[in-house]
């Protein structure tokens, strides 16, 4: 967290933690238009970004959440049709958690506005602009997952 005692260094960074602090208002907006819980949203987007699925256990990791928490997510966002349970592909005692195609549609088109918008700041950039601004925002990307990941050892 940032305070005025210890400021970020560049106006870069402190564009990124504006970027990450308007991630989380965007999330929020997900989860009412989506009418659901800002849990279950950020679950719904975990599993959409994972085509081959999650298990309960490993979703209920990224999400902070104990097991029995995560199996009752998992229930909920199943019971409203936005996710489902499917064999493991190589362990079959094992289930995967998968969003159904109704959820893909319904966050698309929750996220379509917000999209655009992207889509349009990114079409003023020239190519070379593009490339750096993709390269330091993987950059960015693998610095919080390390960060995320070294809480966890």
């Amino acid at each position: 967290m940032t305070t005025s005692r210890q400021p970020l260094r560049s106006d870069l960074a402190r564009a990124v933690r504006e970027v990450l602090q308007a991630n989380g208002e965007a999330a929020h907006s997900l989860a009412r238009r989506l009418e659901v819980g800002i849990t279950d949203a950020v679950a719904l987007d975990h599993l959409l970004s994972s085509p081959e699925g999650l298990g309960p256990t490993e979703l209920g990791q990224r999400l902070g959440i104990r097991s029995a928490s995560a199996t009752t997510l998992v229930d909920r966002l199943d019971a409203a049709g936005h996710a489902r349970r499917v064999p493991h592909p190589s362990d079959r005692r094992r289930q995967t958690v998968v969003a159904t195609a109704t959820a893909y549609e319904e966050v698309l088109a929750a996220l379509t506005p917000l999209l655009k918008r992207i889509e349009e700041a990114a079409a003023r950039l020239s190519p070379e602009q593009a490339a750096a601004a993709t390269g330091f925002l993987h950059d960015v990307a693998a610095a919080m997952r390390d960060y995320a990941e070294s809480d966890s050892r």
